[in-house]
């Protein structure tokens, strides 16, 4: 058995110690994943917490069948193109927040900075598709066989669609 799935259980039969550790395990993988989509910090925060409201009010019904990380991104997914949708003036997100230090050297840096604006211009040039798959690879260091079911393809179109938004990307940042 594993770790999830005693907790899982464990909050099914209201364990409320078990709920928060269940969010205190799960909540940073999910905020940094908001924020990739979210420019406004108070947005992804309301996000994240809905997705953890969601995932607890279907707790009766879900049914653990490996992790239960790769359900909470897909409903923060569903709820960020909610947002998304509903503002639609906003461009892709400030991705400072999903993005660990790029280059060497410390956070911070100046030629980081630079680096971090030419990425985030390049992935916003990224279509849609994508993008999300570079967010969950890159960023929220997902494997390819694990973005599969999240986004509900293939593996092989995910190889696909990481070669072609590397590729691009290549173009884009002109290495």
């Amino acid at each position: 058995m594993d770790a999830d799935f005693r907790m899982i259980r464990k909050m099914k039969n209201g364990d409320e110690a078990a709920m928060e550790a269940f969010v205190r395990k799960y909540y940073p993988d999910i905020l940094r994943y908001c924020r990739c989509h979210v420019p406004d910090f108070s947005a992804a925060q309301d996000l994240t917490q809905e997705t953890f409201a969601r995932f607890f009010g279907a707790l009766s019904g879900y049914r653990h069948m490996g992790k239960a990380l790769p359900y909470l991104y897909v409903t923060a997914r569903h709820l960020c193109a909610d947002h998304y949708a509903k503002n639609r003036e906003l461009a892709v997100a400030d991705l400072s927040a999903c993005e660990e230090p790029i280059a060497g050297g410390p956070r911070g840096a100046p030629e980081d900075a630079v680096l971090r604006t030419d990425v985030r211009r390049a992935l916003d040039a990224l279509p849609e598709e994508l993008r999300e798959v570079v967010i969950l690879f890159y960023f929220q260091e997902l494997k390819l066989r694990e973005i599969a079911p999240l986004l509900g393809i293939g593996l092989p179109l995910v190889k696909y669609r990481m070669s072609r938004a590397k590729e691009l990307l290549r173009t884009l940042l002109g290495e």
